[in-house]
């Protein structure tokens, strides 16, 4: 794994992947990685939280796992499971041509390496150096969060049929939130805790045109203060900057140089996602459109 000297290196590493980090973020995941701490980023969808450990397994020519956690998840799906239909295969192969082998050897095989599903958690333990991403953490329930903090803490997990498997190296973790819930306090004494805000108009420019270096300085400057604009309206849900690149992209992919009311409104399902948000939305173009 390539070692990061400082918060300037990371900052310049992730760069070279087009993510732009500001000095508080880059401190912050300068020392998970220093401290070997999982990291924690909150804040709205869009703000990079999951683009941030892509960038970072990127910068450090890492594979990067990535755990999507949603209601119900439990640790079957983040530990591993055996591939069932697999093993009734082997049953009936067993069966059809060594009948002589004692039940208890055969039962034994059926847990063997080869019919193990490793799922997320457990591949970032026996891969690793590797980042693991879980992403939307606030999606899951006390259970799922008691026993990743126990993975979290220990770096190993068992498997009754294999034994205990322990990570050569510790994973880099970085958990993501929208904060649809909180997270319980004992997570977060685990981790190194960022918020990640809209990025500033200068900023998100610089990041349009750094992702898109084919869009004018002019047509990002447009697109950026046109979405900051929509972000202070009560939309059901207010573009990231996810939506400002789709938007940027779009207007640059039918030849527009600059963006005026007509581009604008035809090219909106770029930037909105609900019906609602359209409508207002298309109601005060002209204001959000003015220089």
């Amino acid at each position: 794994m390539n070692v990061v000297g400082s918060a300037a290196e990371l900052a310049e590493r992730l760069r070279g992947t087009g993510y732009l980090a500001d000095d508080g973020l880059a401190t912050v995941g300068y020392l998970a990685l220093a401290l070997g701490r999982p990291l924690l980023l909150e804040g709205e969808p869009g703000t990079g939280k999951t683009s941030l450990a892509e960038a970072i397994a990127e910068a450090l020519d890492l594979p990067l796992i990535r755990l999507q956690c949603y209601e119900g998840i439990d640790s079957t799906q983040a530990l591993y499971d055996w591939d069932f239909p697999r093993q009734i295969l082997y049953l009936r192969t067993v069966e059809a041509t060594s009948s002589g082998i004692a039940a208890e050897e055969v039962e034994k095989s059926l847990f063997d390496e080869r019919f193990l599903l490793a799922r997320p958690v457990l591949r970032a333990l026996r891969e690793s150096p590797a980042v693991l991403l879980v992403d939307e953490i606030d999606r899951s329930d006390d259970e799922f969060e008691a026993f990743l903090l126990e993975v979290l803490s220990t770096h190993e997990v068992t498997i009754p049929e294999l034994g205990t498997i322990t990570a050569k190296v510790p994973p880099i973790v970085v958990l993501t939130s929208n904060r649809t819930r909180e997270i319980h306090d004992a997570l977060k004494r685990r981790c190194l805790y960022h918020w990640i805000d809209h990025p500033g108009l200068e900023r998100e420019v610089e990041i349009v045109r750094t992702r898109l270096p084919e869009v004018s300085e002019r047509l990002a400057e447009q697109v950026t203060r046109s979405v900051q604009r929509m972000r202070e309206l009560d939309l059901l849900k207010p573009p990231g900057v996810a939506e400002t690149l789709d938007w940027a992209r779009a207007i640059d992919a039918l030849g527009a140089a600059v963006l005026d009311v007509q581009t604008a409104a035809a090219t909106l399902g770029a930037v909105l996602k609900y019906r609602e948000d359209t409508d207002r939305v298309r109601e005060s173009l002209d204001r959000l459109l003015a220089s």
